[in-house]
């Protein structure tokens, strides 16, 4: 799990919180999580 988060640090938008309104932050967090938790579920 402390893995999903390190990877998830290397999106600039998210780690940066460079979106304002939240649900556009949440959005973007939704998409990044699925970006990196895909290739997991693909083997």
């Amino acid at each position: 799990m402390e893995n999903a988060f390190a990877r998830i640090k290397h999106f600039r938008a998210i780690a940066t919180r460079y979106d304002k309104l939240e649900r556009n932050y949440a959005s973007m967090l939704a998409l990044a999580f699925t970006l990196v938790w895909l290739p997991m579920w693909a083997d």
